[in-house]
This record gives structure tokens, sequence and C-alpha cells, in this order.
């Protein structure tokens, strides 16, 4: 047992662990990875070496986002049976972007107790090198794959009073950048690739010149990219007509992107708003014709 010397459930301990560098690792954690029955793994060949490096022997079962609801209710009958378990990922806080969620809320429901060990966190470690002055941000994880999708959810966000902060895979973060420019404009910006390893990378500037920057490719390294919120220019109109003017002469929004972002703002069918869109665009075309 741990902390916990009483008969009964067991602990469920949720870890941070590094991100990047083993130092990282607070010795709290180090010590409750050591003293529990077991140790629930996103990946239990990563966490394996984690644990070899500290002369942790503590066994492994393997937790990864696919087996969280089939797994959880094993994990539960062994807390209710007196054993403690700490969950881990494969890098940072379990439950933020990564499994966890599932097991933590089934211990909730089911009165285990439930300890936090704070740690590494990607978020955090990205935001606190990035410069932001404006004390609230949005954690948005990782934008969908889809594009149009992802593109929804940035014309979305747009006028967002708050930085936003979002995960994206090497693979992706070119795409991404190139949507956020088109839709929310060149506002500052803010990455963090391969936080707290050798080769960590930081950049800040406009998205064009992280743009430029992603443009060579990635072939590994996570991104942690923080976006600034934009000039808080209120758009004028009383009227969807008046809102297609303003929209059309005044930001970089496709006709597309308007759309959306009128349908969803004054609750009318995206149909009906590129119909009348369509028209206005039109007119300023024909006049430049």
């Amino acid at each position: 047992m741990t902390e916990n010397e009483e008969t009964g459930p067991g602990i469920l301990y949720v870890a941070a662990t590094p991100i990047g560098n083993l130092e990282d690792i607070t010795l709290r954690c180090l010590r409750v990875l050591g003293d529990v029955d077991l140790i629930a793994a996103e990946d239990t060949r990563h966490t394996r070496k984690l644990l070899t490096h500290f002369q942790i022997s503590t066994p492994l079962i393997s937790y990864y986002r696919e087996k969280e609801t089939e797994r959880s209710p094993q994990l539960i009958q062994r807390l209710l049976d007196g054993e403690s378990i700490a969950l881990v990922s494969d890098a940072g806080t379990p439950g933020i972007s990564d499994p966890g969620a599932v097991l933590v809320a089934a211990a909730h429901r089911n009165q285990i107790r439930v300890v936090p060990l704070p740690g590494p966190s990607a978020v955090t470690t990205a935001l606190s090198a990035a410069g932001i002055t404006k004390p609230h941000f949005l954690f948005l994880g990782f934008a969908p794959k889809k594009k149009s999708q992802r593109r929804t959810l940035l014309t979305s966000l747009t006028d967002s009073p708050w930085s936003l902060v979002f995960y994206e895979s090497p693979r992706r973060i070119e795409g991404l950048l190139t949507d956020i420019l088109a839709i929310m404009g060149d506002r500052d910006c803010f990455w963090g690739r391969e936080l707290t390893k050798t080769y960590e990378d930081l950049h800040k500037g406009p998205v064009s010149s992280l743009l430029e920057h992603a443009s060579g490719g990635y072939s590994r390294g996570e991104f942690v990219l923080v976006i600034e919120p934009g000039s808080m220019v209120r758009a004028e109109g009383e009227n969807l007509q008046e809102l297609l003017v303003w929209y059309r002469d005044n930001t970089s929004l496709s006709l597309k992107d308007v759309s959306r972002k009128l349908a969803g703002d004054l609750g009318l069918s995206r149909s009906r708003v590129y119909q009348e869109a369509l028209g206005i665009y039109k007119k300023k075309n024909d006049s430049h014709s």
C-alpha cells in the first residue's frame, strides 16, 4: 500500500511522467510508481524504459485508448479489492489528450479515491515559453484531421478573446498553419516541438513565418501550437446582407467560411446564407470586371 494504509478500496494515482527529459519526473511520482501494486500504461514498452531507468520493477498492464472501455472494469475491480494502481500515459499527464479519463471517471463512480500526481505537461511547458501576456487560454487538443472539419472549428474560433492552444502531429502541422493563415489571418503564434528533449525546437512569430519553417517538413516530434488572439474588431451590420458585405470587405475569409460562420452566429441555415453571399460577392466581382 502507498498513502492509504486502511483496508478497503485502493487508490488510483494519476501520474504525470516526463514529456522528454527523464529528470523532470518528481520524487513523489517515483516513490508511488515503486509502491503501487500495478501500473496501467498507455504503452507498456514505453513505460518499461522509464521504469528500467529508475530501477522500478512494478508490474505493468496496457491501457491504450482502444482498450479504455474494455480494460477499465478489470482495473476498477482490482482497486475495489484493495490494490493501488498508478495510471500513466506515454508522456505528460493522463487524460490530457491521452488515455485516462474513462478510468478516472469510473473510479469516481465507484467512490474510489483518485490522487493526481502533478508534473510535466506539454501545454503548460509550451505556454511558459510562449510569452503570452494575457492570462487566459483555450486548450483544444488535436485539431480535426479532415480539412473541412478543421476549417469549421477555426472559423468558429476567429473572434475568440483567448489564446488558442493545439496539439498537432508533424505530418499535419503545415495543413493546420495553412488553414489558420487563411481563416484567422497572419496573427502571432508560437510553437514548441520536441519539448525538453535534446533538439527542442521553439519558434515565435507570425503564422506566415511558422508556415515557412513547417514547409521543409518534419518527420517526428509533436507540436504544441499557441495562437494569440486577433484584433477584436466587431463585424458591423444590422442584417445578414450588411454583415456579408462587412466580412467580404474587411476579412480574408472565403465565401464558404463566411457563410459557415454567419450561419452559426445567426442561427440560420448555411444554404440560405451561402446563397445570399453568392449574390453579394458576385456584385463586387462584377464591379471589378
